[in-house]
């Protein structure tokens, strides 16, 4: 397993993950890794509150996920599923729009995908992989890999759980991606839980080790060390944009918290088990090394405090804010031009709303 930085934060090398990172950058990372859990803590919260219908906690995920996330350059695309918080905070996608989806008051999806280089959250396990397999054929059909033009040669981050490694659409990304040597990095996240089914129960190998038999790399990282995650998916990144293929990433870390907010994780693993891994949190490693750097200033970490603060109330105002939809808005972004079947359906759906008031 590629570390970087150990559980006590000691830096160490490794000959072929190679990082130079500057203090400014790691202080940096810092404050992405704080920020970003604070917007996972008010969104439980509001979920709680009953201002959200749902929430999909990434506590615990954040080194994997912001490793990766500032890998990316900004041509690159990322397929998300839905516990992405991470990786769309680094695409400067604003968190309220990711609100918006677990409020259930954004038919549009939350944010305008071309304008992010990340394509919406998608609840069906697996889909994505797929889709980030299709993509990356109209990346290699439009010459952008391969060419040497740095600001130009685009890679592919598909982002998953170790869940999704049992779907079918996954195996078939695989197959496809390695038939076609597509510029696509295979981002797994493994948590150690598909919702309450153990990993060991998914599959007798290290996940890692399944792409061999599709005939590209794989390698384990160890998931809660963001510079271990920033140098593994960067290199990836590098060889997908020059054309070498694919490559699966099995992040290895753990859910701290429940799968979603409407699961009870007591049911299925026990407090020694999370008392583990949470003595491997990414926060305290990173913490921990700029400490022993002399990078924590007072006046550092109360600009990421307030920071902290300041985001949290506006997550808070902004949420309970939310307008709800205009019902017809659902017929908006069915098709580029609306078809006359839709739009007897819009008019019916008006008819419907129009005898509602009626009635009322």
């Amino acid at each position: 397993m590629i570390q970087l930085l150990d559980a006590d934060g000691v830096r160490r090398d490794h000959p072929d993950y190679p990082l130079s990172i500057s203090d400014g950058e790691l202080r940096e990372l810092y404050r992405d890794l704080v920020l970003v859990r604070r917007i996972d803590t008010e969104a439980t919260a509001l979920q709680r509150q009953g201002e959200l219908g749902l929430w999909a906690s990434l506590a615990g995920q954040e080194g994997a996920q912001i490793g990766a996330g500032r890998a990316l350059r900004s041509q690159d695309y990322v397929f998300p599923t839905y516990r992405e918080h991470g990786v769309a905070w680094c695409r400067d996608i604003d968190p309220v729009h990711i609100l918006e989806l677990f409020r259930g008051v954004s038919l549009a999806g939350g944010w305008d995908p071309s304008a992010h280089n990340m394509n919406l959250y998608t609840l069906v396990i697996g889909s994505q992989t797929l889709h980030s397999v299709g993509f990356a054929m109209g990346v290699v059909r439009d010459g952008m890999v391969g060419s040497g033009d740095t600001a130009a040669d685009t890679a592919v981050l598909a982002c998953f759980g170790d869940g999704a490694t049992s779907q079918g659409d996954t195996n078939e990304a695989f197959v496809w991606a390695a038939a076609s040597n597509l510029p696509v990095v295979f981002f797994c996240q493994n948590n150690q839980w598909a919702i309450s089914e153990p990993v060991e129960k998914q599959s007798r190998v290290p996940l890692y080790q399944r792409a061999a038999g599709f005939g590209f790399p794989g390698v384990r990282v160890d998931g809660n060390d963001v510079l271990a995650c920033l140098a593994v998916t960067r290199r990836a990144l590098d060889d997908a944009r020059s054309g070498q293929g694919p490559t699966l990433i099995e992040a290895y870390t753990y859910r701290m918290e429940a799968h979603t907010t409407s699961d009870d994780p007591t049911r299925y693993r026990n407090a020694d088990e999370v008392a583990r891994w949470a003595a491997r949190d990414p926060i305290d490693r990173l913490r921990k090394h700029l400490d022993s750097r002399g990078l924590l200033d007072a006046r550092f970490l109360d600009s990421v405090g307030e920071q902290s603060e300041q985001l949290a109330v506006r997550l808070r105002a902004a949420t309970r804010a939310m307008p709800e939809p205009d019902p017809l808005s659902a017929f908006d972004h069915v098709y580029a031009e609306q078809t006359a079947e839709l739009a007897q359906q819009r008019g019916q759906m008006r008819e419907f709303l129009d005898s509602l008031e009626e009635v009322g």
